[in-house]
C-alpha cells in the first residue's frame, strides 16, 4: 500500500467524541488552512461498493461512442449523464482535458424537485441495469460523509456544528465518474488528463482511483503526488468553502498528469459537495475577523458562481 503524504484523519475519532473528536476537528481544519487537502480512513465506504462502482463505470465507458453519446445533452452543462472526451478544459487552459465523464445529481428527490430545475433529473444507461443503483448507493454514502466533514470544518472555526452542512440540504451535490483513456500519440500539445485547476464546490471527496496521477501544488510551486487508493478518501476544499471562510481554507490547485505508460487507462469518482444555488457565498464575519478584517471575496450566490465557472471550463 502506498504511503499517504497528506494529513490523515480517522473517522472513528469523530465518532468517539471527547479528545479524539477534538483531534479530528483540529487536523481537518489545520490541513485545509495549510495545503487544502487531507485524507480520511475508516471512512465507512465499503471497498466492495467502490469496486462495483468501478466495474459499472468500466462497462459504460467501454461501450461504443454512439451508445454513450445517446446520454449526452449539452443543455445540462455536463451536470447529468455523459460528457464526451476533450469537452472540458481547465479555467485558464485552451488545451482540452483528456477525459470523459458521467455525472450523477441528487437521487432521492422527485424529478420535479427544485434541485433539478437547472439541469433536470438523473439519466441512466439502459444498457447497464446495475449502473444507476450502484452509483446511487455510492452517492448516498459520500453525501453523508461530506456532511460530517463539513460539521468538523464548522466546529474548527467556532461556528455552530450545522453551519456548513445546512447549506447542502437538498443541494445539487454531484458524483462524477471519470474515465481517462489511454493517451493517444496525437493529443494536442500541452494536453493532460486534467490540467491544473481548483474545484468549484465546498468539499470534494475522492472515492479512490484505479491508478496514480493526482498531484497538488505546494506553496513553493512544486507538485506533490497524492495517494488515491481505496483505503482512504482524499478530501480537498473548493472555491465555495474558500469564499465562505475568506481564504482561511485553501482551494488548492491540483491536476492529473499523463501516465508513464501511455497505454494505461484510469478511472476516478470524485463527489463534489455543493451548496444550494441560493446560498450566499459572502465570507462569514467570523472568518473575516480571523483573516485580517477585510472581506476578500464579493457577494455571489452558489448558483451564480457555478454557472460562471461552468462557462469558463467549456461546459456553459
Amino acid at each position: 500500500m502506498a504511503v499517504q503524504n497528506i494529513p490523515v484523519v480517522d473517522l472513528r475519532d469523530w465518532e468517539a467524541g471527547g479528545e479524539a473528536r477534538q483531534r479530528f476537528v483540529r487536523t481537518v481544519g489545520e490541513s485545509l488552512a495549510d495545503i487544502g487537502f487531507f485524507a480520511v480512513n475508516h471512512h465507512g465506504i465499503p471497498d466492495e461498493l467502490t469496486q462495483r462502482a468501478y466495474e459499472v463505470a468500466r462497462a459504460f465507458f467501454h461501450l461504443p461512442l454512439d451508445a454513450k453519446a445517446h446520454y449526452r445533452d449539452p443543455a445540462k452543462k455536463g451536470q447529468r449523464g455523459f460528457t464526451g472526451f476533450g469537452t472540458e478544459h481547465a479555467k485558464d487552459s485552451t488545451a482540452p482535458d483528456l477525459k470523459e465523464f458521467w455525472q450523477v445529481g441528487r437521487p432521492d428527490v422527485p424529478d420535479d424537485h427544485p434541485v433539478h430545475r437547472l439541469f433536470g433529473p438523473n439519466v441512466w444507461p439502459t444498457e447497464l441495469p446495475d449502473f444507476g443503483p450502484t452509483l446511487v448507493e455510492l452517492y448516498r454514502r459520500l453525501d453523508r460523509l461530506g456532511g460530517v466533514l463539513l460539521e468538523a470544518c464548522a466546529e474548527h472555526i467556532g461556528e455552530p456544528t450545522q453551519r456548513f452542512r445546512a447549506l447542502t440540504t437538498d443541494s445539487d451535490t454531484i458524483v462524477r465518474v471519470l474515465y481517462y483513456p489511454p493517451v493517444a500519440p496525437d493529443v494536442p500539445a500541452g494536453a493532460v488528463r486534467s490540467a491544473a485547476h481548483e474545484d468549484i464546490n465546498l468539499l470534494t471527496l475522492l472515492s479512490g482511483a484505479t491508478s496514480a496521477g493526482l498531484e497538488l501544488k505546494r506553496h513553493d510551486g512544486t507538485w506533490m503526488p497524492v495517494h488515491t487508493g481505496f483505503d482512504t478518501i482524499v478530501v480537498d476544499a473548493g472555491d465555495m468553502l474558500q469564499n465562505l471562510t475568506n481564504g482561511l481554507y485553501k482551494s488548492t490547485t491540483h491536476r492529473v498528469v499523463n501516465p508513464a505508460d501511455a497505454s494505461s487507462e484510469r478511472f476516478s469518482m470524485p463527489c463534489f459537495v455543493h451548496a444550494r444555488s441560493e446560498v450566499d457565498l459572502s465570507p462569514l464575519p467570523s472568518c473575516v475577523e480571523r483573516t485580517g478584517g477585510v472581506a476578500k471575496y464579493p457577494q455571489i450566490t452558489a448558483g451564480e458562481y457555478l454557472i460562471a465557472r461552468l462557462r469558463e471550463i467549456g461546459l456553459g
